[in-house]
């Protein structure tokens, strides 16, 4: 299933499809940032994730200076993965959350290795991460994906160089 994995920007047209699948199989704190809102998805909640996505439609070159992607499967919206430009030249952060059906297929390792052709295509040399020793999945892609891993306390801070070989479509 991992090679039907495309990904789409996010936009007017995809995003109530995103904010159910986060709604429906992810935790809020793992799929936007902490707001000041009731627990669970609420519906001031559910508009800060709208508002939240929305404020990244101006891409790279925005004001949020990212760009996120709807990663779709079979047809239908199962995540979201992002890249976000670093102070450092050509440097690019990413992050990604799937929804639980979808995680544990390969759909990840897919989604990042077209990220980083789309971050080579934006003229980027690096791709940088940020997680947890105990997201042990995110780890496994990252690493599949070939970062270089460095932990430091409790966290795995990970590089992707696109100066190499151009990572495959996988």
């Amino acid at each position: 299933m991992a090679g039907t994995v495309r990904l789409e920007p996010v936009d007017e047209a995809n995003l109530e499809s995103l904010l159910s699948v986060a709604a429906a199989e992810a935790e809020p704190s793992d799929v936007m940032p902490p707001v000041d809102a009731p627990a669970g998805w609420s519906l001031a909640r559910r508009d800060a994730f709208r508002d939240f996505h929305r404020a990244s439609f101006g891409g790279l070159d925005g004001p949020t200076r990212t760009l996120m992607f709807a990663v779709c499967a079979g047809g239908e919206v199962v995540g979201m993965i992002r890249m976000t430009r670093c102070d450092a030249p050509g440097v690019v952060e990413t992050g990604m959350w799937l929804g639980r059906s979808a995680r544990g297929q390969g759909l990840g390792a897919a989604a990042l290795r077209q990220l980083l052709n789309a971050a080579a295509a934006a003229g980027m040399h690096s791709v940088v991460s940020e997680t947890t020793p105990d997201n042990l999945g995110a780890v496994a892609v990252l690493r599949n994906c070939g970062a270089k891993l460095r932990e430091d306390d409790d966290k795995v801070y990970a590089e992707i160089s696109l100066d190499a070989t151009p990572p495959a479509d996988g």
